[in-house]
């Protein structure tokens, strides 16, 4: 069984516990995926509290260019925004589709047989992925596989994700298949690094909106905590049953969000690929 830990404590110094209470180094050049954030978003996770754990395992900041309209669209933009977000301040940038993308194979996937990501991927031994739980406009909510999925894709696999394999379909594409189709590139990846790679999901301003969205709802739930875990899976499921378990009143609209995109599919899918387990075991360092 998955083990799941986690912390109420919100800050970077508890980045730092949530990274070493997994007891797994990172060895070699150590990838940091996480969320730039859109131009005008309010709600995404600031440099000032991701420095710490990424400084601990002296890595690179990657992202990935979009394939829909804003600020991070393009290489020049998104460094741009990079740039306006204070993340070249504290560490090493790497737009990894800058200079081209590679296909990753996927064996046994619902949908896609290849996965298009970023080819300086190709330049890391290990990543270390930092994601912001939160609501998402298509695929319900947006975790650990949102983040190595689409996040990992490049502009064009992005597209190829969201089309569930046919680009030309970004927007049109069956929503179950878009959401099989995430967990097919989340396989991938997890392949691609194998043990290797580790997880951490931040439980905090939790909008209904993505941070991709230049305009986003403010949060209606309060702040939970931080988890982390080897497993994208059982660390997505774990912060599923945390919204679905809080007494927060607030918890029903983002509820909302999730259940009208079916985003538990994503888990349940990336479960049938081996990508993880939806069942863990939950352990609190606080009563430690």
């Amino acid at each position: 069984m998955s083990k799941v830990y986690f912390t109420k404590e919100l800050t970077p110094e508890a980045m730092v516990k949530m990274y070493d209470v997994l007891n797994v180094e990172l060895k070699g050049k150590v990838a940091v995926k996480l969320h730039s954030g859109e131009v005008g978003n309010q709600n995404f996770l600031r440099p000032s509290f991701m420095e710490k754990v990424i400084q601990h395992v002296n890595g690179t900041i990657v992202e990935c260019n979009t394939a829909y309209d804003g600020k991070r669209n393009t290489t020049k933009e998104h460094w741009e925004t990079m740039k306006l977000h204070g993340w070249c301040d504290i560490a090493q940038v790497d737009i990894m589709d800058e200079e081209g993308e590679i296909a990753l194979k996927i064996e046994n996937g619902f949908h896609l047989k290849e996965n298009f990501v970023g080819e300086h991927i190709q330049n890391y031994d290990s990543m270390l992925v930092l994601s912001h739980f939160k609501g998402h406009p298509m695929g319900g909510f947006g975790g650990a596989l949102k983040n190595i999925s689409i996040g990992i894709a490049s502009s064009h696999g992005k597209a190829h994700i969201h089309g569930a394999g046919v680009p030309e379909d970004i927007w049109t594409a069956d929503h179950d298949s878009f959401l099989e189709s995430m967990a097919d590139a989340a396989l991938s990846i997890v392949d691609y690094f194998k043990e290797n790679i580790i997880y951490i999901n931040v439980m905090c301003n939790m909008s209904v909106d993505c941070d991709c969205c230049a305009v986003a709802e403010d949060p209606a739930i309060e702040d939970i905590g931080i988890l982390c875990s080897t497993d994208p899976v059982a660390l997505d499921q774990a912060c599923l049953d945390l919204v679905y378990g809080c007494d927060d009143p607030g918890k029903e609209h983002l509820i909302e969000r999730i259940e009208s995109r079916n985003g538990v599919h994503t888990v349940e899918a990336a479960e049938k690929l081996n990508v993880g387990s939806r069942n863990y075991e939950f352990i609190c360092i606080d009563e430690r």
